[in-house]
This record gives structure tokens, C-alpha cells and sequence, in this order.
């Protein structure tokens, strides 16, 4: 079966957050306190993306191992459904939204970068590697995406599986719809301001 045939079954995407919604590197500010501030870094191709795949009807969420008040305040400015940290074993938490949805693993794509993602990439329907992810990671995939993770991975993701379904310029031109009420809707948050 090919990716795109794949892809046209898809009604849940999720995302690891380091690596794939960010470049992976982690900053950490000293606080006054002595504890750290972490700060990350993300694209805003994939927040708009975010935004064009749930317009298209897709369920969107995140599985990611660290915990993080900076991926918090990501996740709800971009309207997530589905925000799971503190995940060492993300094929519990995969398993979690299944049964939430009522959706099968076939229905699933998966996007990730390092082996910690490969238990779900082994299982969902549509296994997706970020071009900056480990060798083993895209040795799993379905399909590879043109952009790194913090670089518009996302968003790459988002448009792939849209297109397989048909709907990525129908998406598209709902969003720039100024008339449309959906647009609003589905549009990002304020970025916590």
C-alpha cells in the first residue's frame, strides 16, 4: 500500500513535540530561583497547519516524553485536542486517544524523529519521519518529509495527508475566505498574551 493510499484513511494526526514541532534543541533560561526556564522554539507554517488540518476535519494532538510548561502553552494556543506529556511509552497514550475517538490504528498517522517514536510509527497507518530524523526512524516511514522538525515538518504532515484526501485547496481557500466563520475558528491562539 502505498503512503498516499495510506494517508486517505487518516482522521487522527499526532505530532511529537522535540525534533518535529521544534528543531529539538531545548534553551534553558536560570531563573532567579535557581530552578531553569525552558523555552523552545516553533514554526509558525506548522501552526498554521494545525489550523488547515483540523478545517479538513482532522483530530490533532501531541505524545512527547518530556514534561513542559513551554509545550503547554503551545498545545492550547494551537487548539490541540489531544496533549499527552510525560510519555516514556507513547503506545499507552496512542492507545488513549483511540479509544476517545472510536478510531482504529489504520486511522492513525504518527510523526516523529528518534526511536522513542517507533512503537507507534510500527503500529499507526501512516508512519511520518521529519527530514532531520534519526536513520531508524525513516527506515519505519511511510513517508519522509521535505522540511526538519521546527522547520515546517508539521506542516508537511498536514498538507500531505490533506492532499491524498482531496481537500488541501479546498482547505485552503476556506481558510482565506474572509466570510467564513470556520476560519476564525479553526485559526491559532494569541500565543499566551
Amino acid at each position: 500500500m502505498t503512503a498516499e493510499d495510506r494517508a486517505k484513511k487518516i482522521k487522527v494526526l499526532i505530532f511529537d513535540v522535540d525534533g518535529v514541532l521544534t528543531d529539538g534543541q531545548i534553551f534553558v533560561i536560570p531563573g532567579s530561583d535557581g530552578k531553569g526556564i525552558e523555552c523552545k522554539g516553533f514554526a509558525a507554517h506548522d501552526g498554521l497547519g494545525i489550523s488547515l488540518g483540523r478545517m479538513g476535519g482532522l483530530r490533532i494532538g501531541i505524545i512527547t516524553k518530556r514534561n513542559s510548561q513551554t509545550v503547554a502553552i503551545r498545545a492550547r494556543d494551537l487548539k490541540l485536542e489531544f496533549v499527552y506529556q510525560g510519555q516514556a511509552h507513547k503506545m499507552e497514550a496512542a492507545k488513549d486517544i483511540l479509544m476517545k475517538t472510536g478510531y482504529s490504528l489504520d486511522q492513525m498517522a504518527y510523526v516523529g524523529d528518534d526511536i522513542i517514536d517507533l512503537p507507534v510509527m510500527r503500529q499507526c497507518g501512516l508512519a511520518i519521519a521529519t527530514a532531520n530524523a534519526r536513520q531508524q526512524v525513516k527506515d519505519m516511514a511511510h513517508y519522509v518529509t521535505s522540511h526538519a522538525g521546527g522547520q515546517g515538518a508539521g506542516r508537511d504532515a498536514i498538507d500531505f495527508i490533506l492532499s491524498a484526501q482531496g481537500l488541501l485547496e479546498r482547505v485552503i481557500e476556506q481558510y482565506l475566505d474572509a466570510e467564513n466563520p470556520a476560519a476564525g475558528v479553526a485559526d491559532v491562539g494569541v500565543g499566551n498574551m
